[in-house]
């Protein structure tokens, strides 16, 4: 049966082991390492459509099940034609199992072999999600990629309820398999669990790559673990992965954590942190970050990252985005989550250009020199 996904290797760095590939989606291609935006709501945060294709440059976006079988319902989306229509959005699309939404409602949910009862964090109504309920809201979605319910662990979490949430997991994985119709449409990713256990983490990739899924990705870390932790585990995991498949981690979206899930073989990155600073009144910069709202900018005429080719840096000055912060005008987060997103989109174009020429060592060094000031 012909896969809706299938990744192309084009070239590894030399210098570095890094992958340069393209992802086949039904909607179109994926050229990575990729960061992808996250419409958690079918929407990224205060964009349109538009202006994610034309100036930020995503090729890919994500939007959450958990969020959208809450409201508006996975059967209102599906009656307007999924959520490419839904949101008019053409390009490829991933939607999260929603796995760890649910769990981190805490006492508002229970685990069981079956799946997760949980109480609305909208309106304390009651709910369940069972694998076979998951698939069911991601196929009426109708995204590229779709991924299989799993339990992620809080960390710190003991060696035994990891490894059992970890086998779960991979329980629940068959069950999405088994339950998975639209395999021509969309493609089905597992996710390798396990913890900060290499042993765990072997054992899940090993099982879940039996599976034959199209994708596979890294979930559990990056969860408030020490860097060094984080950079351990993904080093260590990454390198079970599928080299004819994409590899895909999860919840990522700081510059340093993105060039090193590149550096250590990953295609795909997402995370809402550039739209959440944004929020905030802070930009990513190529010299670090920028707290626009701190007063030493009010007359400060200059662009957010003078290295930018994104409509705010093109347009407008650190002074007049703080105004618009420190007035709470919608426009001053709109300019700063367009900026964030096309820092992230374009630093990720440059890492491809670097694989290719063999060059992604010495450019994430260069980049963390004037980054981190050092």
């Amino acid at each position: 049966m012909k896969q809706a996904i299938t990744y192309e290797l084009l070239h590894t760095c030399k210098q570095t082991g890094a992958r340069r590939g393209v992802i086949h989606t039904p909607h179109g291609d994926i050229q990575t390492p990729i960061f992808m935006p996250v419409g958690t709501q079918a929407t990224v945060k205060s964009m349109t459509p538009e202006e994610l294709k034309e100036e930020v440059k995503a090729q890919i976006i994500l939007s959450n099940t958990y969020h959208l079988y809450l409201r508006p319902g996975h059967e209102i989306v599906k009656e307007a034609g999924g959520l490419h229509s839904f949101m008019r959005w053409d390009r490829p699309i991933l939607t999260d199992s929603g796995g760890f939404q649910v769990f981190s409602l805490g006492d508002l949910r229970t685990i069981s072999e079956e799946g997760v009862v949980f109480k609305s964090h909208l309106d304390g109504s009651r709910h369940e999600f069972t694998p076979e309920k998951v698939m069911e809201i991601e196929e009426a979605l109708g995204s590229d990629i779709m991924m299989a319910f799993d339990e992620c662990c809080p960390y710190p979490s003991t060696y035994e309820y990891t490894k059992q949430s970890m086998e779960r997991t991979t329980r629940w994985a068959i069950r999405c398999k088994a339950a998975h119709k639209t395999v021509e449409k969309q493609g089905l990713f597992g996710i390798i669990q396990g913890g900060f256990y290499k042993d765990l983490r072997k054992q899940s990739a090993e099982e879940l790559i039996a599976l034959d899924l199209p994708g596979y990705a890294i979930g559990g870390i990056s969860v408030g673990e020490p860097k060094e932790e984080f950079l351990d585990i993904l080093r260590y995991t990454t390198p079970l992965m599928p080299e004819d498949k994409p590899r895909y981690l999860m919840g990522v979206g700081t510059p340093d954590y993105l060039l090193e899930a590149a550096l250590a073989g990953i295609d795909m990155c997402d995370c809402v942190l550039p739209t959440r600073i944004a929020r905030n009144g802070t930009a990513m910069t190529s010299r670090g970050k920028v707290v626009v709202r701190n007063a030493t900018y009010e007359r400060d005429w200059s662009p957010l990252d003078p290295e930018c080719d994104c409509y705010t840096c093109k347009n407008y000055t650190r002074g007049y985005i703080r105004h618009l912060v420190k007035a709470n005008e919608i426009l001053g987060i709109r300019l700063l989550s367009l900026h964030n997103l096309r820092f992230l989109t374009k630093l990720m174009e440059r890492v491809r250009i670097e694989i290719e020429n063999d060059n992604l060592g010495n450019f994430v060094k260069e980049f963390y020199q004037k980054y981190y000031g050092e």
